[in-house]
């Protein structure tokens, strides 16, 4: 069974359900209409992390998404300041690049259960997660970023370089597609592809398997491997102020406000992002006739 946090613990979020299974949190993203990374999610990330952190009887996190078809998008691009703010709470900078790589240096153990469309930021925070296993069926990846004239600000160069090597990452990266979940774990974005009747299941039991093991082996492993796999601050910093840079410059404009008017962050629109960025002009951002 699982078990509330505590009594009044879902009541002070807004876009995430949490239940407790011993020393394993269960965390479920919803807001509707497609878990944009808002405002509302990254304040409501900040403030679980901070509690979980604190409670030295949670040891693992398992994040999931209440919406079958996204399980973050991407961020709001309309709110870009507040949700940079909200992390700030957390960090002391405003960079959600830098939240996330204080998840991944945590000394909780995170795994993402991933249904869905995860892109952009989206993506860059399950590469946060110390895990990632996605859904066969339904589980589509992307950074679609550079096909909106930016760079990807919260991780994505610094993990998927390391995890795929360069020429993989470049593809990606460059190519803005979309990559299903067979492909994901081909090129090492995720650790497995299962089909949705077994992700469940097998994430639950890995992590109470984890859980069940003492802590300072736990936090001394997370230590040593992300001494050797975890890019340095400065460099999630600098992807982070590139990404504020260039989501500003007329280009990455104008091709914003051409995808915005195809439909960019509406449900029905995104179900093929991939497409999308591709039908747009190559150069100036116009869509063509």
């Amino acid at each position: 069974m699982t078990e509330s946090w505590a009594e009044d613990d879902n009541l002070k979020y807004e876009t995430l359900k949490v239940g407790k299974e011993g020393a394993v949190l269960f965390v479920e993203i919803a807001a509707p209409p497609m878990n944009l990374l808002g405002p509302e999610l990254v304040r409501d990330l900040v403030s679980l992390i901070q509690r979980a952190e604190a409670d030295n009887a949670v040891k693992v996190i398992v994040f999931k998404s209440a919406d079958p078809d996204y399980f973050i998008s991407h961020v709001d691009v309309t709110k870009i300041k507040e949700y940079r703010e909200e992390a700030a709470k957390l960090v002391g900078e405003p960079s959600i690049g830098l939240l996330f790589r204080h998840l991944s240096a945590s000394r909780l153990v995170t795994i993402a259960q991933i249904e869905g469309r995860v892109r952009g930021a989206g993506s860059e925070f399950v590469l946060a997660c110390d895990m990632r296993y996605a859904a066969l069926e339904s589980a589509i990846f992307g950074q679609p970023e550079p096909g909106l004239g930016t760079i990807p600000g919260a991780g994505a160069v610094q993990h998927l370089t390391r995890l795929m090597g360069r020429a993989r990452a470049l593809e990606v990266l460059l190519s803005a597609d979309d990559y299903d979940a067979e492909m994901a774990e081909r090129y090492g974005w995720i650790n497995r592809a299962l089909r949705a009747r077994s992700l469940d299941g097998f994430v639950r039991s890995l992590a109470h398997r984890i859980a069940r093991f003492p802590t300072p082996g736990l936090v001394a492993v997370k230590e040593r491997v992300n001494a050797i796999a975890l890019a340095p601050t400065e460099d999630f910093r600098r992807d982070s102020d590139l990404f504020g840079e260039g989501v500003r410059k007329p280009e990455a404009q104008s091709r914003l406000q051409a995808a915005l008017k195809r439909g960019f962050q509406t449900r029905d629109a995104e179900m093929d992002l991939g497409q999308l960025l591709g039908d747009l002009a190559p150069q100036d951002g116009e869509i063509e006739s």
